[in-house]
């Protein structure tokens, strides 16, 4: 399974806009512009280019913006619609190429003024058969007061796709009720996704099933918004797969804090994100095989009120068009990219989302990178990643981040594979990417941390605040924290720190912040973090806010990196210059994963596994070369897995584990 959607918006930007296509140009084709003022239909006729000219990638951009309402007061764009991206084709195709939530977006809001923007970024290159030429795009938009702006942009990009695309095909579409027991949907949703026969074109080497689907509504369960439910997959009868139709993760939104309930889990979507679509492999087809397949949802029954919109395609998949291939498809730090928001501006080691588009599995990735017009840093990554998986890659520190650290101005980061598996691969044309960026702070060595409790407690204690924060070194190391504190309660904290790079995170278990206005009325009072120089002036974080109706809404946390002052890079072992790697498996995981390590003659260290927040949750002796960890206390979700060296400290392995129980 895999995310469809990949955030390069800044990066397609500085690809050369061409009307003559070339390997990496792009071709540009400007679709809808509209504004949104009430839940309906807006459609724009376009023309795609012509057919006979292959792409490595496409990208629809959906630009979400703000208009000035009507009226006395204004009354638009403050709440959560759905929004569908319909492709319309005179051949009778209809297709959703992806969905989003919009945002509570109050104009009072930090992150959402008058001239706020936002990009939806998909990845519609399997769609590339069917746009060309004339066709009908639909913004299906279900608010129900207006404020949005819409614009919808295709970028094209020539080469080699990763496979080609045989054939799409439509299954199901549409949105019903959910275990209503007063109408004639009662706990029958699953009539509404019966088995669709088909058989297997002529060269076909795979398929998948593409699943989208988003819960609305409330019954007496607070289903389905509010309510976790699960759908399988049958092929033949069989159950080859099923997903959860949840989004833990919400309260982690990039684009926060929001005038509403932004922060609260739901049925596969949070206010102002993209909607994942869920990619089922189906296993074993091949040109003329039947393929029955359908979705069936669990029993459910209520007096109803709840229901789910859907949109299921099934796509038959060529060999992939290339053996040894790896591309960059994100820059996740640094960039300006909004999408990527809480984790910058950023200091130490860049982080790139790398996927394999070959056939062959990957085991070393070389880098050079660096910041534009300077000199270039050159590292390789060792570990396993398999034929069309992907992860996230945090390449060894860049020094030059460090030192730029609190300078103004506008910044330009290059990332390049120079080499796979020790050769070239074979398209390069994926290898390069760029961002723009701004500098990370620089503090003072000495700062005092003001932190405010508020009567949030956890579940073991009910004299414990669930909020806490730690600050990590270079390395991964807590220098300072302020962790079970006591709630309603002021500690002032003077740090001293060295020379180097830092994070400070801000942890809250319940993922509501310090103070969030929904609490008003609750019984939750108000807390605050606030970080001083030793004058008693405050020292601004960014996207964080101090003062105001939105102080101390962060939601699950919050990260700030920080510079102390510009670091010797000799001080730091390159250990990209051996061999040494590691690597986790099963992944994903569940309740138990192995840990292996190579290329080292003695093992001795411990190994530390992070969570999204860069909080330290578990850690591990180890002195072998393969050690079992006991995940099963863990939630879902992306962690970071870290061996430190006990004898060199700054020589560090990482990897990525996912959990998904």
């Amino acid at each position: 399974m895999k995310k469809s959607i990949y955030f390069i918006f800044a990066a397609i930007l500085c690809f050369n806009i061409s009307t003559k296509a070339a390997p990496g140009d792009t071709i540009w084709v400007q679709a809808n512009i509209a504004q949104l003022s009430w839940n309906g239909n807006y459609d724009s006729t376009i023309t795609f280019p012509a057919p006979g000219t292959s792409y490595r990638k496409i990208y629809m951009i959906f630009t979400l913006g703000k208009y000035v309402c009507p009226g006395s007061p204004t009354y638009c764009g403050d709440w959560d619609y759905t929004v569908d991206n319909y492709l319309m084709t005179p051949g009778g195709d209809t297709l959703d190429l992806g969905r989003f939530i919009t945002p509570y977006a109050n104009a009072g809001a930090p992150r959402t003024p008058w001239t706020w923007t936002q990009h939806y970024v998909y990845d519609v290159t399997d769609y590339a058969q069917v746009l060309h030429g004339s066709a009908t795009m639909r913004i299906s938009y279900s608010g129900y007061s207006g404020g949005f702006t819409g614009n919808i942009r295709f970028a094209f990009i020539e080469g080699t796709p990763d496979r080609d695309v045989v054939q799409i095909k439509r299954l199901w579409h549409g949105y019903f009720g959910y275990g209503d027991t007063t109408h004639h949907d009662s706990n029958v949703i699953n009539v509404h996704f019966p088995y669709v026969n088909n058989t297997a074109p002529a060269n076909t080497k795979s398929a998948e099933l593409k699943f989208t689907v988003t819960g609305h509504g409330s019954d007496v369960n607070y289903c389905c918004e509010f309510m976790s439910h699960h759908y399988g997959v049958f092929l033949d009868s069989a159950k080859i797969d099923s997903y959860a139709i949840w989004r833990p993760d919400c309260g982690m939104n990039e684009l926060s804090p929001q005038s509403g309930t932004w922060l609260y889990e739901r049925a596969n979507w949070c206010p102002g994100a993209i909607v994942y679509s869920e990619h089922h492999k189906l296993p074993g087809v091949t040109a003329g095989s039947p393929v029955n397949v359908s979705v069936q949802f669990d029993p459910y029954a209520s007096p109803g009120g709840g229901g789910y919109g859907t949109e299921g395609q099934l796509f038959f998949y060529k060999g992939l068009n290339k053996s040894l291939d790896a591309s960059i498809d994100q820059i996740i730090s640094p960039t300006i990219d909004e999408n990527h928001f809480r984790e910058n501006p950023y200091v130490g080691g860049p982080v790139v989302h790398v996927k394999n588009t070959g056939s062959t599995s990957i085991s070393s990735i070389t880098f050079q990178y660096g910041i534009k017009d300077s000199a270039m840093q050159t590292t390789t990554w060792y570990g396993t990643l398999d034929s069309l998986k992907e992860t996230n890659i945090v390449l060894d520190p860049l020094y030059q981040l460090n030192n730029m650290a609190g300078t103004a101005g506008l910044y330009t980061f290059v990332a390049n594979i120079i080499s796979v598996n020790g050769t070239a691969d074979d398209d390069t044309t994926n290898n390069k990417m760029t961002s723009q960026f701004l500098a990370a702070p620089k503090w003072p060595a000495s700062i005092k941390i003001w932190f405010r409790t508020n009567n949030e407690f956890i579940a073991s204690d009910n004299s414990i605040c669930e909020t806490s924060w730690y600050i990590y070194d270079m390395y991964e190391n807590i220098v300072a924290q302020r962790s079970h504190a006591t709630i309603n309660t002021t500690y002032i904290d003077t740090i001293n720190l060295p020379v180097g790079y830092y994070k400070l995170v801000i942890y809250d278990s319940s993922c509501d912040g310090l103070n969030w206005w929904a609490n008003s009325g609750t019984g939750i009072n108000s807390g605050s973090l606030t970080v001083k120089q030793l004058s008693g002036a405050n020292i601004m974080m960014h996207g964080y806010q101090y003062t105001g109706t939105y102080n101390n809404d962060f939601g699950c946390g919050f990260s700030q990196y920080f510079s102390t002052g510009i670091m010797n890079p000799t001080a730091i072992t390159n250990i990209s210059e051996d061999k040494s790697a590691i690597e986790a498996y099963p992944n994903p995981a569940q309740n138990m994963v192995n840990i292996e390590i190579t290329g080292m003659q003695q093992v001795k260290g411990v190994i530390r596994v992070i969570d999204a927040l860069g909080r330290v949750v578990t850690t591990t002796n180890c002195t072998s070369q393969n050690t079992q960890l006991n995940i099963s206390q863990l939630a879902n979700g992306v962690y970071t897995v870290s061996f430190i060296n006990e004898m060199q400290q700054n020589k560090k392995l990482n990897t990525r584990i996912l959990i998904a129980k």
